[in-house]
C-alpha cells in the first residue's frame, strides 16, 4: 500500500470513529474513559453522578473480607439513603435458581430433558409451533424459537398477571426458527419450564427452590414474590420519564445481594448440587445472569481469574437502554479496581 494510500485508509477510519462516537451517547463515553477510582465505593458513587438513583453492589472475593457497598437513593421520595442489604427485583437472575431446580429434578427422574411440549402440554399441540420436537432442554437454552411473550406491544406498561394471559400473546404466532437451530433469549421458555414445575411438583416450584437451594445455602433474605415481604425492605425502582416508584409492581423473586451472591458462588463452585447434579446443569445452562424489569436492572457474576463474585444493582431503566449500557461499564471498571 503507498504512503498516500494509507494516510486515505487511516482518515477514512477517523472519520468512521467520530460517526460511531457522534451516535453514542456523550455519558456512555464519559463513564469510560473517567479514571479509575482507587475504591469501589468511590465508583458507585461516581456512578450516581452518571444518573441511577440507587445502587447496591456485594463482592466476595477469595479470602478477603466481603464487601456490601450502596450509594444513592433506598427511596428518593423520603431521601432514605440506599442501604446495602436492602432487597431488590431480580428478574431474569431467577432463571438461574429455576435452572439448578430442573436439575434437580431431573436427576430424581422426575422430569425429563428430552421430552416435548407436547408430552407436559398436549393441549398446546397446534397452539404452539413445533411443539411435538420442543424439548425442555431446548427451553432452557432459550434454543426453542417460541416467540416471547414480553415482547408484546406496550407489555410492561400492562403486564399479565396470569400464565394463560402470558400464553395468549404469543399464540397463533409462528416460531421464529426450528428447534435447536438457533438462539434467542425468550422468557416464554422459562414461563412453561416454571408451569412444568408446579405440574410435577403439585406445589409452586419456590417452596421446592427454599427447600432444596435456599435453605441448605442459609439464605434467609430470598423470595419469591413481593407478597412474602415487608415493601418498606425493598429498594425503590425509577424509569426515566415515569413519574412513579416502581416498588410495588409484583416481578417474581427477590433477594439481598448477598444472597444472591452466596448463591452464585455456590453455583460456580458446585455445593448448590448433588453427585452427578452438576454434570446435568453444566450440559443446560450457564453461570452468570443479568436481569431487567422497570426500574430494576441486576447483574450476578463470577470471575474466576481473581476468585470473584460481583452482584451489582442498579435501581433506574430508560426506554433506549443507555443505563444498561451504562451498568455494564461500570461493572467493567469496578472489576479493574477488583484486580488492582
Amino acid at each position: 500500500m503507498t504512503k498516500q494510500k494509507t494516510i486515505i485508509v487511516r482518515i477514512a477510519l477517523l472519520a468512521g470513529t467520530l460517526i460511531s462516537l457522534f451516535f453514542v451517547p456523550w455519558l456512555l463515553v464519559k463513564a469510560w474513559v473517567l479514571p479509575l477510582p482507587n475504591t469501589v465505593q468511590e465508583q458507585l458513587d461516581e456512578a450516581i453522578g452518571h444518573g441511577f438513583e440507587g445502587m447496591i453492589v456485594y463482592v466476595d472475593q477469595s479470602d478477603k473480607s466481603s464487601q456490601f457497598l450502596a450509594a444513592g437513593w433506598h427511596n428518593r421520595e423520603n431521601k432514605i439513603p440506599a442501604k446495602p442489604k436492602a432487597l431488590f427485583k431480580l428478574a431474569s437472575i431467577s432463571k438461574l435458581y429455576d435452572a439448578v431446580a430442573v436439575t434437580k429434578l431431573v436427576s430424581d427422574g422426575r422430569l425429563s430433558l428430552d421430552k416435548t411440549v407436547a408430552d407436559y402440554f398436549p393441549e398446546l399441540v397446534g397452539v404452539i409451533d413445533n411443539a411435538e420436537k420442543i424439548t425442555l432442554r431446548v427451553m432452557i437454552q432459550h434454543k426453542s424459537g417460541i416467540p416471547n411473550f414480553t415482547d408484546a406491544p406496550d407489555f410492561w406498561a400492562n403486564p399479565t398477571e396470569t400464565f394463560e394471559e402470558s400464553l395468549a400473546l404469543i399464540k397463533g404466532k409462528p416460531a421464529n426458527f426450528e428447534p435447536g437451530e438457533d438462539y434467542e433469549y425468550c422468557n416464554t421458555n422459562y414461563l412453561l419450564i416454571n408451569k412444568i414445575m408446579d405440574n410435577e411438583l403439585g406445589y409452586r416450584n419456590f417452596q421446592y427452590i427454599q427447600e432444596e437451594v435456599l435453605i441448605p445455602l442459609n439464605l434467609n433474605n430470598t423470595f419469591g414474590s413481593l407478597k412474602e415481604v415487608n415493601i418498606e425492605h425493598v429498594m425503590s425502582g425509577y424509569h426515566v420519564g415515569h413519574p412513579d416508584d416502581l416498588k410495588t409492581d409484583d416481578h417474581g423473586m427477590l433477594a439481598t445481594a448477598e444472597d444472591v451472591g452466596v448463591f452464585l458462588r455456590a453455583l460456580n463452585d458446585g455445593s448448590v448440587f448433588e453427585k452427578g447434579e452438576q454434570e446435568i446443569y453444566a450440559s443446560i445452562y450457564k453461570y452468570e445472569h443479568a436481569g431487567w424489569v422497570p426500574g430494576y436492572q441486576s447483574f450476578a457474576k463470577y470471575y474466576k481469574d481473581i476468585d470473584a463474585v460481583l452482584v451489582a444493582f442498579y435501581s433506574t431503566t430508560d426506554p433506549k437502554l443507555y443505563n444498561w449500557n451504562l451498568s455494564e461499564i461500570i461493572n467493567n471498571r469496578i472489576v479493574k479496581i477488583l484486580k488492582k
